[in-house]
Order: structure tokens, then sequence, then C-alpha cells
């Protein structure tokens, strides 16, 4: 019992020494060096990163941009078609570099016309300004579908590369020899994991601001050719 136990306290030391010596090399990696660990794949990810990144930026500072108070820009439109000031209306609208200013224009030009050609134009210029706040969102949706099956596709490669390895050791293997395959295997798949999960988490939040902006583009633009009707159901109502 004395041999046993002697030899049991000579190998604790060691065993905690090792476990101490791994977990001081563990910390010594960067963020880098453990990205490095996911091969050649990390570089399209971090390419789809970029673009995610870029689209998330524009979109967001695009829709920031597009707000506009409604209610003050009818009333302000409103007072000066009836004042007789077509040219100022049109003038107050190219003030602003704004969807809602831009479909009133479209609108504001087209006075004397027939209310269906009005209404025309208005719906024409919406389905632009429509496109133009839901450009590249398309990119966000791939890179959230693309990411993570580009992270499934190293968890592929870094088997088939750790499985070669055991190939080529004729079996005598020890976990080190596999790290490799399975340092690639996880960081591609938690990388394109992470990075999905941004890209689509953002874009269905995008896709709700641009939801919601096209709702309001769409009543504002009712409530315009309302107010361009309600002098002449006014004039009816008096000859009545």
């Amino acid at each position: 019992m004395n041999i046993i136990s002697f030899y049991l306290l000579q190998v604790q030391p060691t065993a905690q020494d090792t476990l101490a010596e791994m977990l001081q090399e563990d910390t010594t990696m960067s963020f880098f060096d453990i990205l490095s660990q996911g091969g050649l794949l990390m570089i399209p990810l971090f390419l789809l990163s970029i673009a995610a990144i870029y689209v998330i930026a524009e979109r967001w500072r695009t829709l920031e941009n597009s707000k506009m108070d409604i209610n003050q820009t009818l009333n302000s439109i409103e007072t000066l078609l009836k004042s007789g000031s077509q040219a100022r209306a049109i003038q107050y609208c190219e003030q602003f570099d704004k969807p809602l200013a831009r479909i009133l224009k479209s609108g504001i030009r087209r006075l004397g016309r027939p209310i269906r050609d009005i209404e025309e134009a208005i719906h024409n210029a919406g389905k632009k300004e429509i496109y133009l706040l839901e450009k590249r969102m398309n990119w966000l949706a791939t890179i959230a579908g693309v990411a993570p099956l580009i992270g499934f596709t190293g968890t592929v490669t870094g088997m088939i590369r750790a499985f070669m390895d055991i190939q080529s050791l004729q079996g005598n293997v020890n976990p080190s020899v596999l790290a490799g395959g399975i340092w690639e295997a996880l960081i591609t798949t938690a990388t394109g994991l992470i990075v999905g999960i941004i890209a689509y988490g953002f874009y269905n939040y995008l896709l709700g601001k641009i939801n919601r902006m096209i709702f309001e583009l769409e009543n504002a633009s009712a409530d315009f050719v309302d107010l361009l009707q309600a002098p002449s159901a006014k004039k009816r109502h008096q000859e009545v």
C-alpha cells in the first residue's frame, strides 16, 4: 500500500502540471489564430460576413433617411395646392430626397388630368420606390442560407481530412493527430452558423421595417388622392 500511495503522489503532480500547461497554451491562442484553423473555407465565410455587414448598414441608413412626417407633408401640399401654386408644391417635394416626396411629386405633375391618370402615376412611382427600398435584401437572404451550408461543408472536409490522417498512419493515431481536422470541422460550422443567424435575423428585422414603410406610403398615397378629390366633392355638394 505504501508503494502504491507513493506512486500516486508522484503521478498526480505530473498530471496537474500537464493540465496547467495545456490550459496555458490554450489561453495564448488569439481569436485570429482560432479562426485560421478553419481552413480555406473561412475565406468565403469572411467575405460573406463583410457583405452582410455592408447590406445591413446600407439598408438601415436608407430606411432611416426615408422617414418623413406624413401628416405635415400632406398638410403643406394641401395648403399650396389650395392656393393654386402647383409649381411651389412640386418645389416643396423636390426639397426632400425621400420616397414619399417623390411619389407625391409624380401625382402633382399630373394635376389637371383625369384622376385615373394621377392614380396611375402615383402607383408607378410607388412601385419604383418599393423596389429601391427592397434593393439588396436578396443578398442578405442568400447569405443567411449559404453561410451555414459553407460551414457544414467545412465539417465534411474536416472529417475527410481526419479520416485521411487515420488511413495514412494505419490506425496508429492519437487525438493530437486528428486535431487539425476536428478544428476545421468545428470552426467552419460555428462560423457559418453565426454569420447565417445574424444575416437571417437582420433580414427579417429590416424586411419588417420595409413592409411598415410601404404600408405608410400606400396610406399616404390614398390620402393624397382623397385630398385631390375633396374640392370637387365639396363643389358638388354645394351645387346640390
